[in-house]
């Protein structure tokens, strides 16, 4: 079974120190990369509506997925908050598994993630199965979700086992997530495509350069409700 993790903390050491090195100095050279509300992780607690949709607008179409938080509540509102503070905007779905799974939720700044990839969630029970179109989070382990979230293309119903916990599913635009890019493969060491680390460490900088033809996300918009 391939593994659907969120990516690991291999820049913990060089990040910190690339963030002292662009602090500044009282003249307020910092002060672009501060305005931005993602890095301030605890204002973003809200408790999620019982249902809810985030329309992903992405390159290749629009995709609706529709979130109920009795299936798990944790993660529900986890994608709520993230979703609705912009964190998926202008994002890539830079991991792709054909037959398998696609893979988002790495922030276009570097900074950003490296805020968010320590705001781990306590694992939500499994409620409901991984069957095609079930979106759930990424995790490398016992209670490590963080932003990382994957839509099945297949039953991966093994998953269920593994403790993936499905938050909800995709209802219009299926043939969207079929259409996602998929020629550069699943990262190192399985394949060749966008390593998660380096992605995690440098954002869209990265991506773009290296695997300019992955599908973009281009804003995610929430509608409370069914």
């Amino acid at each position: 079974m391939k593994r659907i993790v969120s990516a690991v903390p291999i820049f913990a050491v060089a990040l910190p120190l690339l963030l002292v090195g662009c602090s500044g100095s009282s003249d307020g050279d910092d002060a672009p990369v501060q305005r931005n509300p993602l890095l301030r992780a605890d204002d973003f607690n809200e408790t999620a509506p019982d249902e809810y949709r985030v329309t992903l607008e992405t390159t290749a179409g629009d995709v609706v997925i529709h979130v109920y938080r009795q299936w798990a509540p944790l993660g529900a509102d986890r994608f709520y908050n993230l979703a609705k503070g912009g964190f998926y905007d202008d994002s890539r779905i830079y991991r792709i598994v054909p037959g398998f799974m696609a893979q988002f939720g790495l922030n276009a700044d570097p900074y950003v993630n490296q805020v968010w990839k320590k705001e781990f969630l306590v694992d939500d029970p499994v409620a409901e199965s991984n069957t095609r179109g079930r979106v759930a989070f990424a995790k490398g382990g016992r209670h490590t979700r963080t932003t990382e979230v994957f839509i099945s293309y297949k039953d991966n119903s093994a998953l269920d086992d593994e403790g993936f916990a499905p938050f909800g599913e995709v209802v219009d635009g299926m043939d969207v997530v079929d259409a996602f890019y998929s020629e550069y493969g699943d990262g190192p060491p399985r394949g060749e495509g966008p390593y998660q680390a380096m992605a995690q460490a440098r954002g869209n900088e990265y991506l773009d350069a290296e695997f300019p033809e992955l599908t973009r996300i281009l804003k995610a918009t929430v509608t409370p409700g069914g």
